[in-house]
């Protein structure tokens, strides 16, 4: 369904901001001595689009598409430019313009004066091809979106990253083009058995208009879900990131695990599940095990990691198990929850990279064996890691709670097992957090750590939005969750209750259509 709320096409002006503001750095050399400040203006720029989106969004109407626009593209494929947000895709959006220009200010302090131009060019077509992918409602533009930011995120990470830069950049290229191609099967396999015309690739119109046979629908499902369990990142498909995150700097960190792996989850909800329900039925038993097994080897992992950097990435593998558990396990509280943590969790993995970039400026490392009672000559950077990692593993009252109780409470109710197994990876969290901070942070400093500076006044503006955030979300989360319900009821009803069709109906023959 699609509802136009709005005569200006607002988000396509919010994408096409900062693409604006890259091209100007491109075309205009002499404004990339000014590239920080160019690129935050266009950023806020695009920050402010995304607020003004919300403003004309209908809240109460969370689970219908609004601010559509729909042109035609490539007639003669079906393709058509369009755009339309729910309230998932919503938050996603105001999620990356939110921490977008924190990125770029973050930036002033990782990125050499005279590189900043081509970093900024990078990260604003980053966000302007991340705007897009949340917002498609056409299949074939999102696969184009899914492609192009390969391009900006391999550079940042090849580019400014850490001396093995070069290798995890062709890693993290590696398995994405590997994805891609998977999908693009995909793809092409849609445009064969959608219904045709010049909206063939509109994802209403293939939800209604597929004509292909259950067994064909699977492989194609097993296209698209091959590609958003790499970008997830779903365990065996992870191995890419710990490197990445080793490597990259942490405000390209904080873009690519806190927004662009988000891709991953919400591809399946925006795309999978509508498409493909007698698929996601027969999946669901495995993508479910492969969840909980990314949720116990993250935590695991994580705690045997010296380096941070490859610490938090780990903990993001564990937390993403939680968000696909929450999709796939067929329990709308469970739905609700992994899409609430989509957004806490993009938050507190910027708090927990950005601050340990600070530290790492003034210690010159982040192994955890050569770090020590840094609370005492850095108390704000102390502070900020503590309660981003809380954040991180739900203490109530802030952002990573209430999604986190959420999909446990909803898998309980579906599986005591499976919501046992889930429990373990909360008692991990507590290992993996807390044993770090002690061994960082308690205890006497080192000589030479002794008047190393704390946060600066443009550190601290990078990190209070962010805490602030956090906090919000913790304290006040009835405005994200009432948003997401109708989202969540008609991923239940995929999940759910086709599971429960399913189990009392005969199984399909390879020759019954997908149903409608």
């Amino acid at each position: 369904m699609q509802s136009n709320t709005a005569d200006l096409p607002v988000l396509t002006i919010t994408a096409l901001i900062p693409l604006t503001g890259a091209l100007l750095l491109w075309v205009l050399p002499p404004l990339r001595a000014r590239a920080r400040a160019v690129g935050l203006l266009f950023s806020l720029a695009a920050l402010a689009a995304g607020v003004w989106a919300l403003t004309l969004f209908d809240l109460d109407a969370g689970g219908t598409v609004q601010l559509a626009q729909t042109r035609a593209w490539i007639p003669s494929l079906g393709v058509s430019w369009a755009l339309g947000v729910n309230g998932l895709g919503l938050a996603m959006v105001l999620l990356t313009v939110f921490l977008t220009p924190l990125v770029l200010l973050a930036s002033w302090g990782e990125v050499p004066a005279e590189r900043q131009g081509l970093f900024t060019i990078l990260v604003l077509v980053l966000e302007f091809l991340v705007v897009v992918l949340f917002a498609a409602r056409d299949v074939f533009l999102f696969y184009v979106c899914f492609e192009a930011m390969l391009v900006p995120v391999y550079f940042l990470i090849g580019r400014f990253g850490g001396a093995d830069r070069r290798r995890a950049a062709l890693k993290f290229l590696l398995y994405s083009l590997a994805g891609g191609l998977v999908m693009l099967v995909g793809v092409v396999a849609l445009y064969v058995y959608g219904p045709g015309g010049e909206t063939n690739y509109l994802i209403d119109s293939l939800a209604s208009g597929l004509s292909a046979s259950s067994g064909v629908s699977r492989w194609i499902f097993v296209s698209f879900l091959v590609a958003f369990a790499i970008k997830a990142p779903m365990v065996p498909l992870h191995t890419w990131l710990p490197d990445t995150a080793e490597q990259a700097t942490p405000g390209t960190s904080v873009l690519l695990i806190g927004v662009l792996d988000k891709i991953g989850t919400y591809g399946m909800i925006a795309l999978i599940l509508p498409l493909f329900p007698q698929a996601t039925t027969w999946a669901a038993p495995v993508v479910i095990v492969l969840a909980l097994v990314g949720i116990v080897y993250g935590g695991l992992a994580a705690i045997g990691q010296d380096n941070l950097y490859r610490l938090i990435s780990y903990t993001s593998i564990s937390h993403f198990g939680f968000m696909v558990l929450g999709i796939f396990i067929g329990n709308q509280v469970a739905a609700t929850g992994a899409m609430v943590y989509m957004v806490a969790h993009g938050l507190s993995i910027a708090g927990l990279f950005l601050v340990t970039g600070f530290m790492a400026r003034r210690t010159g490392t982040v192994a955890v064996s050569e770090l020590g009672g840094l609370a005492r000559v850095m108390p704000l950077v102390a502070g900020t890691f503590l309660v981003s990692g809380l954040a991180s593993i739900a203490l109530p009252g802030l952002s990573g709670f209430v999604p986190e109780w959420m999909v446990l409470t909803g898998t309980f109710s579906e599986s005591v097992v499976v919501g046992l197994v889930a429990l373990a990876g909360v008692v991990i969290a507590a290992v993996y957090l807390l044993l770090p901070y002690q061994r960082v942070f308690t205890g006497a400093p080192a000589p030479d750590r002794v008047g190393s500076p704390d946060l600066d006044c443009r550190e601290r503006i990078v990190l209070v939005p962010v805490i602030a955030a956090m906090l919000v979300l913790g304290l006040a989360p009835a405005g994200l969750t009432g948003v997401l319900d109708p989202v969540a009821a008609q991923v239940a009803a995929v999940a759910g209750a086709e599971q429960a069709a399913a189990s009392s109906a005969p199984a399909p023959t390879a020759t019954e259509g997908n149903p409608q």
